[in-house]
Protein backbone atom coordinates (compact mmCIF):
# COMPACT_ATOMS: atom_id res chain seq x y z
CA UNK A 1 0.00 0.00 0.00
CA UNK A 2 1.73 3.36 -1.07
CA UNK A 3 2.25 6.30 1.63
CA UNK A 4 -0.97 8.20 0.24
CA UNK A 5 -3.15 5.33 -0.04
CA UNK A 6 -2.00 4.41 3.52
CA UNK A 7 -2.99 8.07 4.92
CA UNK A 8 -6.41 8.24 2.78
CA UNK A 9 -7.24 4.31 4.56
CA UNK A 10 -6.23 6.06 7.77
CA UNK A 11 -8.48 9.43 7.83
CA UNK A 12 -11.28 6.53 6.24
CA UNK A 13 -11.06 4.85 9.22
CA UNK A 14 -11.51 7.70 11.44
CA UNK A 15 -14.74 8.37 9.47
CA UNK A 16 -15.65 5.15 9.67
CA UNK A 17 -15.90 5.44 13.15
CA UNK A 18 -18.01 8.48 12.59
CA UNK A 19 -20.71 6.69 10.74
CA UNK A 20 -20.93 3.57 13.79
CA UNK A 21 -21.35 6.27 16.13
CA UNK A 22 -23.83 8.26 13.80
CA UNK A 23 -25.85 4.61 13.31
CA UNK A 24 -25.45 3.85 17.57
CA UNK A 25 -26.77 7.31 18.04
CA UNK A 26 -29.37 6.76 15.56
CA UNK A 27 -30.23 3.07 16.83
CA UNK A 28 -30.57 4.83 20.62
CA UNK A 29 -33.31 7.43 19.27
CA UNK A 30 -35.06 4.81 17.80
CA UNK A 31 -35.52 3.02 20.98
CA UNK A 32 -36.07 5.44 23.02
CA UNK A 33 -38.07 7.86 20.86
CA UNK A 34 -41.99 6.64 20.78
CA UNK A 35 -43.38 9.75 18.74
CA UNK A 36 -40.99 9.99 15.82
CA UNK A 37 -38.63 7.02 15.56
CA UNK A 38 -36.14 6.83 12.83
CA UNK A 39 -36.51 4.28 10.23
CA UNK A 40 -33.89 1.99 8.97
CA UNK A 41 -33.81 3.20 5.85
CA UNK A 42 -32.90 6.50 7.41
CA UNK A 43 -30.29 5.09 9.10
CA UNK A 44 -28.75 3.38 6.39
CA UNK A 45 -28.66 6.46 4.45
CA UNK A 46 -26.86 8.10 7.40
CA UNK A 47 -24.26 5.81 7.59
CA UNK A 48 -23.84 5.43 3.99
CA UNK A 49 -23.23 9.16 3.81
CA UNK A 50 -21.23 9.16 6.04
CA UNK A 51 -18.90 6.33 4.23
CA UNK A 52 -19.42 7.75 1.36
CA UNK A 53 -16.79 10.76 2.39
CA UNK A 54 -14.86 8.36 4.09
CA UNK A 55 -14.24 6.87 0.56
CA UNK A 56 -14.40 10.23 -1.51
CA UNK A 57 -14.04 12.69 0.33
CA UNK A 58 -10.74 12.18 2.80
CA UNK A 59 -8.66 15.17 1.76
CA UNK A 60 -11.66 17.77 1.79
CA UNK A 61 -12.61 15.90 5.39
CA UNK A 62 -8.92 16.78 6.87
CA UNK A 63 -8.72 19.96 5.53
CA UNK A 64 -11.74 21.14 7.50
CA UNK A 65 -10.41 19.47 10.48
CA UNK A 66 -7.21 21.14 10.28
CA UNK A 67 -9.30 24.82 9.48
CA UNK A 68 -12.14 24.35 11.66
CA UNK A 69 -10.15 23.11 15.14
CA UNK A 70 -7.35 25.18 14.73
CA UNK A 71 -8.55 28.56 13.91
CA UNK A 72 -9.72 29.48 16.97
CA UNK A 73 -8.61 26.88 19.67
CA UNK A 74 -6.38 28.41 22.80
CA UNK A 75 -2.84 27.35 23.08
CA UNK A 76 -1.81 27.77 26.72
CA UNK A 77 1.33 29.04 28.11
CA UNK A 78 3.23 27.54 30.86
CA UNK A 79 1.66 29.45 33.74
CA UNK A 80 -1.94 29.07 32.28
CA UNK A 81 -1.76 25.48 32.13
CA UNK A 82 -0.46 25.33 35.75
CA UNK A 83 -3.59 27.31 36.78
CA UNK A 84 -5.88 25.11 35.11
CA UNK A 85 -4.33 21.94 36.64
CA UNK A 86 -4.48 24.04 39.81
CA UNK A 87 -8.30 24.75 39.59
CA UNK A 88 -9.28 21.19 38.37
CA UNK A 89 -7.30 20.10 41.60
CA UNK A 90 -8.82 22.56 44.12
CA UNK A 91 -12.09 24.11 42.65
CA UNK A 92 -13.55 21.01 41.32
CA UNK A 93 -11.54 18.45 43.51
CA UNK A 94 -10.35 16.28 41.03
CA UNK A 95 -7.66 13.95 42.61
CA UNK A 96 -4.33 13.65 40.70
CA UNK A 97 -5.08 10.33 40.32
CA UNK A 98 -8.13 10.69 38.68
CA UNK A 99 -6.74 13.07 36.31
CA UNK A 100 -3.64 11.20 35.16
CA UNK A 101 -6.22 8.18 34.34
CA UNK A 102 -8.34 9.77 32.13
CA UNK A 103 -5.17 11.53 30.74
CA UNK A 104 -3.24 8.05 30.28
CA UNK A 105 -6.86 6.71 28.61
CA UNK A 106 -7.06 9.25 26.51
CA UNK A 107 -3.07 8.83 25.36
CA UNK A 108 -3.68 4.82 25.09
CA UNK A 109 -7.24 5.42 22.50
CA UNK A 110 -5.31 8.30 20.65
CA UNK A 111 -2.50 5.86 19.71
CA UNK A 112 -5.53 3.04 18.70
CA UNK A 113 -6.80 5.46 16.52
CA UNK A 114 -3.92 6.41 14.66
CA UNK A 115 -1.91 2.99 14.75
CA UNK A 116 -3.49 -0.13 14.07
CA UNK A 117 -1.96 -2.62 16.30
CA UNK A 118 -1.47 -5.05 13.73
CA UNK A 119 1.15 -3.05 12.36
CA UNK A 120 2.26 -1.42 15.44
CA UNK A 121 2.08 -4.29 18.38
CA UNK A 122 4.99 -3.71 19.75
CA UNK A 123 5.35 -0.23 22.03
CA UNK A 124 8.01 1.45 24.02
CA UNK A 125 6.66 3.87 26.31
CA UNK A 126 9.13 6.30 27.80
CA UNK A 127 8.17 7.43 31.30
CA UNK A 128 9.86 10.24 32.85
CA UNK A 129 9.57 11.25 36.92
CA UNK A 130 6.64 13.32 36.85
CA UNK A 131 2.92 13.12 35.91
CA UNK A 132 4.06 12.98 32.58
CA UNK A 133 5.69 9.80 33.40
CA UNK A 134 2.54 8.51 35.08
CA UNK A 135 0.35 9.32 31.90
CA UNK A 136 2.60 7.08 30.49
CA UNK A 137 2.21 4.48 32.76
CA UNK A 138 -1.61 4.24 32.56
CA UNK A 139 -0.98 4.28 28.71
CA UNK A 140 0.71 1.35 28.82
CA UNK A 141 -1.65 -0.74 30.82
CA UNK A 142 -4.66 0.30 28.51
CA UNK A 143 -2.30 -0.42 25.54
CA UNK A 144 -1.93 -3.95 27.00
CA UNK A 145 -5.98 -4.10 26.98
CA UNK A 146 -6.22 -2.43 23.27
CA UNK A 147 -4.24 -5.90 22.13
CA UNK A 148 -0.35 -3.82 21.86
CA UNK A 149 2.52 -5.23 23.52
CA UNK A 150 3.68 -2.52 25.70
CA UNK A 151 7.11 -2.22 26.67
CA UNK A 152 8.12 0.38 30.08
CA UNK A 153 11.46 2.44 30.07
CA UNK A 154 10.96 4.02 33.65
CA UNK A 155 14.63 5.36 33.99
CA UNK A 156 14.03 7.55 37.16
CA UNK A 157 10.96 6.29 39.19
CA UNK A 158 8.58 8.35 41.28
CA UNK A 159 8.80 6.66 45.45
CA UNK A 160 5.47 7.93 46.17
CA UNK A 161 2.13 5.67 46.40
CA UNK A 162 0.29 7.11 43.31
CA UNK A 163 3.15 5.35 41.33
CA UNK A 164 4.29 2.98 42.64
CA UNK A 165 0.63 1.48 42.36
CA UNK A 166 0.85 2.43 38.84
CA UNK A 167 3.69 0.50 38.29
CA UNK A 168 2.36 -3.02 40.38
CA UNK A 169 -0.55 -2.43 38.10
CA UNK A 170 1.80 -2.82 35.19
CA UNK A 171 3.54 -5.53 35.98
CA UNK A 172 0.03 -7.49 37.25
CA UNK A 173 -1.23 -7.04 33.53
CA UNK A 174 2.08 -8.53 32.39
CA UNK A 175 3.50 -5.15 31.06
CA UNK A 176 7.45 -5.72 31.16
CA UNK A 177 9.70 -2.93 32.60
CA UNK A 178 13.57 -2.64 31.28
CA UNK A 179 15.87 -1.09 32.60
CA UNK A 180 18.50 0.34 30.13
CA UNK A 181 17.31 2.66 27.04
CA UNK A 182 17.90 0.46 23.56
CA UNK A 183 20.42 1.70 21.12
CA UNK A 184 18.94 2.90 18.19
CA UNK A 185 19.32 -0.34 15.95
CA UNK A 186 17.88 -1.92 18.70
CA UNK A 187 14.75 0.25 18.06
CA UNK A 188 13.76 0.54 14.72
CA UNK A 189 14.63 -3.55 14.81
CA UNK A 190 11.98 -4.31 17.74
CA UNK A 191 9.62 -1.75 18.26
CA UNK A 192 6.82 -0.26 15.95
CA UNK A 193 6.06 2.74 17.89
CA UNK A 194 7.70 4.95 20.83
CA UNK A 195 5.54 6.67 23.33
CA UNK A 196 7.60 9.64 24.64
CA UNK A 197 5.72 10.59 28.25
CA UNK A 198 9.11 11.84 30.08
CA UNK A 199 8.92 15.51 30.65
CA UNK A 200 5.41 17.87 30.67
CA UNK A 201 4.72 21.26 30.49
CA UNK A 202 6.17 21.82 34.08
CA UNK A 203 9.67 21.12 32.58
CA UNK A 204 11.99 23.49 31.51
CA UNK A 205 15.51 23.61 29.94
CA UNK A 206 18.13 22.50 29.44
CA UNK A 207 17.67 18.53 29.66
CA UNK A 208 18.95 17.01 32.63
CA UNK A 209 23.00 14.71 31.88
CA UNK A 210 20.44 11.22 33.39
CA UNK A 211 17.98 12.22 30.37
CA UNK A 212 19.86 13.63 27.58
CA UNK A 213 21.60 10.69 25.58
CA UNK A 214 17.51 8.95 26.03
CA UNK A 215 16.38 12.26 23.97
CA UNK A 216 19.34 12.03 21.77
CA UNK A 217 18.41 7.76 21.17
CA UNK A 218 15.11 8.91 20.08
CA UNK A 219 16.03 11.77 17.73
CA UNK A 220 17.80 9.11 16.01
CA UNK A 221 15.52 6.70 15.44
CA UNK A 222 13.45 5.88 12.89
CA UNK A 223 10.47 4.61 14.59
CA UNK A 224 7.31 6.59 14.79
CA UNK A 225 6.94 8.54 18.27
CA UNK A 226 3.82 9.61 19.98
CA UNK A 227 4.37 12.75 22.30
CA UNK A 228 2.49 13.32 25.44
CA UNK A 229 1.30 16.83 25.70
CA UNK A 230 4.97 18.07 25.14
CA UNK A 231 7.00 16.78 23.28
CA UNK A 232 10.71 16.36 25.49
CA UNK A 233 12.89 18.57 25.65
CA UNK A 234 10.95 21.03 24.18
CA UNK A 235 10.41 24.54 25.39
CA UNK A 236 6.70 24.96 26.61
CA UNK A 237 6.27 28.26 25.19
CA UNK A 238 9.26 28.17 22.43
CA UNK A 239 9.11 24.61 21.07
CA UNK A 240 11.91 22.64 20.27
CA UNK A 241 15.36 23.47 21.39
CA UNK A 242 18.63 24.64 19.81
CA UNK A 243 21.55 23.32 21.77
CA UNK A 244 20.03 19.94 22.99
CA UNK A 245 18.58 16.84 21.00
CA UNK A 246 15.21 17.66 18.99
CA UNK A 247 12.70 14.55 18.77
CA UNK A 248 10.29 15.45 15.90
CA UNK A 249 7.24 13.05 17.04
CA UNK A 250 4.87 11.97 14.57
CA UNK A 251 2.12 12.42 17.07
CA UNK A 252 1.17 14.96 19.47
CA UNK A 253 -1.47 14.23 21.94
CA UNK A 254 -2.15 17.32 23.86
CA UNK A 255 -3.53 16.89 27.32
CA UNK A 256 -6.66 19.11 28.59
CA UNK A 257 -5.48 22.13 26.17
CA UNK A 258 -2.81 22.52 23.57
CA UNK A 259 0.19 24.18 24.86
CA UNK A 260 2.09 26.85 22.80
CA UNK A 261 4.60 24.84 21.70
CA UNK A 262 2.31 22.82 19.38
CA UNK A 263 2.06 25.87 16.73
CA UNK A 264 6.05 24.40 16.20
CA UNK A 265 4.52 20.76 15.60
CA UNK A 266 5.06 19.79 12.13
CA UNK A 267 3.93 16.36 12.70
CA UNK A 268 1.22 14.02 10.75
CA UNK A 269 -1.38 13.88 13.71
CA UNK A 270 -2.30 16.22 16.42
CA UNK A 271 -4.82 15.08 18.55
CA UNK A 272 -6.72 16.43 21.67
CA UNK A 273 -7.37 14.21 24.67
CA UNK A 274 -8.75 14.56 28.28
CA UNK A 275 -12.51 14.56 28.30
CA UNK A 276 -12.92 15.61 31.48
CA UNK A 277 -12.60 20.33 31.32
CA UNK A 278 -15.71 21.09 32.80
CA UNK A 279 -18.07 23.78 30.69
CA UNK A 280 -17.33 26.32 32.58
CA UNK A 281 -13.20 26.43 33.24
CA UNK A 282 -13.48 26.07 29.59
CA UNK A 283 -15.57 29.24 29.05
CA UNK A 284 -13.31 30.64 31.79
CA UNK A 285 -9.68 30.86 30.29
CA UNK A 286 -11.80 31.06 26.33
CA UNK A 287 -10.32 27.71 25.43
CA UNK A 288 -12.71 27.02 22.71
CA UNK A 289 -12.35 23.38 22.79
CA UNK A 290 -13.52 21.25 19.69
CA UNK A 291 -16.64 18.84 20.71
CA UNK A 292 -15.61 15.43 20.88
CA UNK A 293 -17.41 13.24 18.19
CA UNK A 294 -19.90 10.53 19.95
CA UNK A 295 -17.85 8.92 23.15
CA UNK A 296 -14.26 9.16 21.64
CA UNK A 297 -11.97 10.31 24.52
CA UNK A 298 -10.14 11.91 21.73
CA UNK A 299 -10.45 14.41 18.87
CA UNK A 300 -8.08 15.02 15.51
CA UNK A 301 -7.20 18.78 15.79
CA UNK A 302 -5.13 18.36 12.28
CA UNK A 303 -3.87 15.58 9.97
CA UNK A 304 -1.21 16.45 7.92
CA UNK A 305 -1.25 14.26 4.18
Amino acid sequence: MSVLHSRRYLMSRVLLTSAVQTLQAARKAYIFTKHTPITTISLHHTCLKVIERAVVGVGHYSQSLNTRNMSTLRYLNQDEATNVDLELFNEYQFSVDQLMELAGLSCAHAVAQIYESSTHKCVLVCCGPGNNGGDGLVCARHLKLLDYSPVVYYPKPTNKTLFNNLVKQCTMYDVPFIDTMPDVSTLNKDYNLIVDALFGFSFKPPVRPQFYPILETLSKSSVAIASVDIPSGWDVVCGPPNDSPSITPDMLISLTAPKLCATHFKGRFHVLGGRFVPPKLSAKYQLNLPDYPGTSQTVILSSRQ
